[in-house]
């Protein structure tokens, strides 16, 4: 696809806030949506609604695509994103129908408002894990976490036959990482998945989740799900509310991101790589820890609240905090 994304533009350009060199081909996203496609062809790998899956994510690639190239305006994506989460919820019948326990007064159940809260769930999601996507290697490796995550439930709960659809797109993404971060083997084709592949694999992951989470005949429980992506989620809502504050639009980007955040705080940006993923391999453990443990769903809610309260207290005092850090010496000016 190299070749083919010079021809067309589809090349991410450095600008102030891209500091990589060269132009990079933006494909990596279409490329693990065909080995995603072409597995699940030829091995009949059965995601539930099968179909609409891949042709609801057919569509949110070809946004992406469009996006990359054209740099489609944040109301026009967000509309087009509503769409594909329709066809999810009223298509594919994907949606959430139960809360669970959330405030220990017994299961929370939404059949008719489930299918509008499922809709802003997919579009939150999906732009979670394009916002996150800053640096090499950060939206691709959260989304393993996440997807062995997944796994590992799966595995525990007994739903052998879920697990193939994660392990298949897991496995379209360890390639591109391998190309993404230049691993040693693959230098000299560098790529990046751009919004193709960020709205993408939000589209995947919170479809998996809503399958095996929102139904009566769930693998795991719903806040369980939230766990699993809450350091993308918590990411972008501190990001949201920083930019409201400031009186701009939430959808306009910046560089106050998290992965921003740790570069300017003085790491490189490998180790601000392997520094937020270690973040989300914590999220993802108190996930399946506690839904090994059946810790109370009322508990974790409110445990996730308070850690968003404080993860958003934090990001947006960050730059006063660093401040007093660095006069401690703990961090280098």
């Amino acid at each position: 696809m190299t070749p083919v994304a010079h021809f067309l533009g589809l090349v991410d350009i450095p600008s102030y806030r891209k500091n990589h060199s060269g132009n990079v081909p933006l494909t990596g996203g279409f490329a693990m949506f065909m080995g995603i496609l072409i597995a699940s062809l030829i091995t009949d790998v059965v995601f539930q609604n099968n179909p609409m899956f891949l042709t609801s994510a057919a569509f949110i690639v070809l946004l992406g695509m469009l996006d990359d190239r054209f740099n489609l305006s944040a109301k026009g994506r967000l509309f087009c994103q509503f769409i594909v989460s329709g066809l999810m919820v009223w298509v594919a019948d994907n949606y959430i129908v139960n809360l669970g326990d959330l405030f220990s007064f017994g299961d929370m159940h939404i059949p008719t408002f489930g299918y509008l809260f499922t809709m802003v769930c997919v579009v939150g999601v999906i732009n979670a894990f394009n916002m996150i996507d800053g640096i090499d290697g950060l939206a691709g490796g959260m989304s393993l976490v996440v997807l062995f995550s997944v796994i590992v439930l799966m595995y525990i709960q007994g739903n052998l036959s879920g697990i193939t659809a994660p392990l298949v797109i897991a496995a379209a993404i360890v390639p591109f990482l391998a190309f993404n971060l230049s691993i040693k083997g693959f230098k000299g084709n560098k790529i990046f998945m751009g919004d193709a592949g960020s709205m993408f694999i939000g589209l995947a992951i919170v479809w998996l989740l809503v399958e095996n989470a929102g139904n009566v005949d769930s693998t795991f429980r719903p806040i369980t799900a939230v766990w699993l992506i809450g350091l993308p989620l918590m990411d972008m809502a501190a990001i949201m509310i920083r930019r409201a504050r400031k009186g701009r639009s939430v959808l306009q980007p910046d560089k106050h991101h998290l992965h921003n955040i740790f570069i300017r705080a003085g790491f490189s940006p490998f180790a601000a790589l392997l520094s937020i993923l270690l973040m989300g391999v914590a999220f993802c453990a108190v996930a399946v820890i506690s839904e090994i443990n059946q810790v109370p769903e009322y508990i974790m809610f409110y445990a996730f609240i308070f850690t968003l309260a404080v993860f958003t207290t934090i990001l947006l005092n960050i730059w006063k905090i660093l401040r007093v850090i660095r006069r401690l010496g703990i961090l280098k000016p």
